[in-house]
């Protein structure tokens, strides 16, 4: 039976762009994410959210609200990804795990080569981001 892991991905948005990383490390390398990662006992995705962008990119987020989960067999794990949507508070991005980060606008998101959990969330933001929201 595989293992299933739950993680919080911290979609970080700026208008009608969101910031999108790329993995520097591990089996799934090269790949483009949300950043975020695994949600410790006791913990809310929401402080996972912002406890992990914290530890991985050195910035404040401040969650607004929950985008749809994602569930994602991979080969060796089972991946249960809550989706938080953030927006940035303080700090500029210090990259300590990944090798590129770029804000990314609805027309934009084809333009990087995602990991196949984080495509399940693609379709919805491209709406989501064009949708004139007042969240904006």
């Amino acid at each position: 039976m595989k293992k299933t892991v739950r993680v919080a991905a911290a979609v970080i948005r700026d208008g009608d762009r969101v910031y999108a990383t790329r993995r520097g490390k591990g089996a799934m390398a090269g790949g483009w994410e949300f950043p975020g990662g695994k949600i410790e006992p006791g913990e809310s995705p929401e402080e996972a959210a912002v406890r992990e962008v914290r530890e991985e990119l050195r910035i404040t987020i401040c969650p607004t609200g929950s985008l749809p989960s994602v569930h994602w067999e991979y080969p060796d794990f089972i991946l249960d990804m809550d989706c938080v949507l953030c927006r940035p508070v303080s700090g500029v991005p210090v990259l300590t795990e990944h090798t590129e980060a770029r804000w990314l606008g609805p027309e934009e998101l084809d333009s990087v080569g995602w990991l196949p959990a984080d495509l399940g969330l693609i379709r919805f933001l491209k709406s989501f981001l064009s949708s004139g929201d007042p969240e904006k």
